[in-house]
């Protein structure tokens, strides 16, 4: 009986870690996420700066 309760609460010890290594990890993909996020973000409006200015350029050339 006595191995069994230090068995399981072997178990209970490994599953608590994991659960916590778990939770970490969860946390920094989260964080990796949102500055993934930011990033395609800014890239966008980078983009749309861009076509701006070569429909501007564009829009100066002479017409022939």
């Amino acid at each position: 009986m006595d191995k069994e309760l230090a068995s399981l609460a072997q178990k209970i010890q490994l599953a608590a870690e994991l659960c916590q290594r778990l939770r970490k990890e969860n946390q920094n993909l989260r964080q990796e996420l949102a500055a993934a996020q930011q990033k395609v973000k800014l890239m966008g409006a980078r983009l749309d700066e861009a076509k701006t200015r070569v429909e501007t350029l564009i829009d100066s050339l002479p017409a022939q």
